[in-house]
């Protein structure tokens, strides 16, 4: 009878708690990380609109990868209510970075982590984190890397306010790439190295990354050529192809670029060495020609179009051979080297542009 009364008590204790909470749609909030607008909000590519993907490559797209959510409120508590559709479980990345949600607070100028969560049952609602004290507080909410969502919430005591901010970043850069790109191995959301530069810069990247699947493709190309209101456009480009698909591919990639942006800086990054090749000879030989490749067609694509550049620099994420999650992507520690390194180079090409 004791255990049955406690029990009654818990969930109406819990039912209290709900009763509590507001939520609003995170429609009504604004968006970060977006390249074109979509009919489904939280796509990345409007696949209705823009053809030629692979089934998975189209899956991909449609997860929330690089996309926040910007708001202020002074709510001592916030919760998140998602719809999943689609949710990738693989062993090299947890599902607090594949499905979960990341949450930063701006402190002192600075976005500062706050919570990052997955919920248990993944269309259930989520307590981010509590307890806050009731002052306003700007916040970041970055959205699942692996995982296509059909709605989402956000939820404050009853008694708090929630409002949209504006877009807490300056520019455009749209970032094309791999798995790296991706965050595929980050621990949470926030973590790869776009989004990690994004918050020490005040730069919004915007991220158009295809785990696998970043391989010059004219199709990708042609959406990217639609990018009108890009300050630039960054690439993870030589990750995924083989030196091949590197010779074949490259300057008609960029050739259909620039029948939609003719002067857009367009920045190739070179690929990262894998760790993978330590002691395997044929893997490392494989990745030795894909950089080879890449240097000789940039100096090609660089004498033949303007505003075209290549950062070949050696140990984006250290020399140590200490970052490696499985071989071939890195750790946090990895991607959070990796925005370092790569962060100076791209300010230094961004100034030349007037981005700033």
């Amino acid at each position: 009878m004791r255990k049955t009364l406690l029990a009654a008590v818990a969930l109406l204790a819990a039912g209290a708690a709900a009763a509590q909470m507001r939520s609003i749609d995170a429609t009504e909030l604004t968006t970060v990380g977006k390249v074109l607008p979509t009919s489904h909000p939280w796509h990345r590519i409007d696949t209705a609109v823009y053809k030629g993907f692979t089934r998975g490559e189209n899956r991909q797209v449609r997860c929330t990868a690089g996309l926040a959510v910007a708001f202020k409120t002074n709510s001592p508590r916030i919760d998140v209510v998602a719809e999943y559709l689609y949710e990738q479980r693989g062993d090299n990345a947890p599902g607090i970075s594949y499905a979960g949600y990341d949450l930063y607070i701006r402190k002192n100028g600075e976005w500062l982590y706050a919570a990052s969560q997955v919920p248990r049952q993944r269309s259930e609602p989520l307590t981010l984190v509590a307890d806050m004290d009731d002052s306003e507080k700007e916040c970041l909410l970055y959205l699942p890397v692996y995982s296509e969502l059909g709605s989402l919430k956000v939820c404050v005591t009853e008694d708090s306010y929630i409002e949209a901010i504006e877009n807490p970043f300056r520019h455009k850069i749209v970032i094309f790439g791999s798995s790296f790109t991706h965050g595929v191995c980050t621990s949470r959301a926030g973590m790869s190295y776009p989004m990690v530069i994004e918050r020490q810069t005040g730069i919004q990247f915007c991220s158009i990354a295809c785990s696998g699947n970043c391989k010059l493709q004219p199709y990708f190309a042609a959406y990217l050529a639609d990018a009108k209101d890009a300050d630039a456009i960054v690439f993870d480009a030589f990750s995924n192809p083989d030196a091949a698909m590197i010779e074949e591919r490259l300057i008609p990639f960029i050739e259909r670029i620039r029948e939609g942006l003719p002067e857009t800086p367009l920045i190739f990054v070179q690929t990262i060495y894998r760790e993978s090749g330590n002691f395997d000879l044929k893997k490392r030989a494989f990745e030795e020609e894909k950089k080879a490749m890449a240097r000789r067609m940039m100096a090609v694509a660089m004498k033949r179009f303007d505003n075209v550049y290549f950062i070949d620099k050696e140990g984006l994420t250290g020399d140590d051979h200490a970052t490696s999650a499985d071989g071939t992507h890195p750790s946090d520690l990895g991607y959070w080297r990796w925005a370092q390194n790569l962060q100076p180079e791209l300010l230094k090409i961004f100034r030349k542009h007037g981005i700033r």
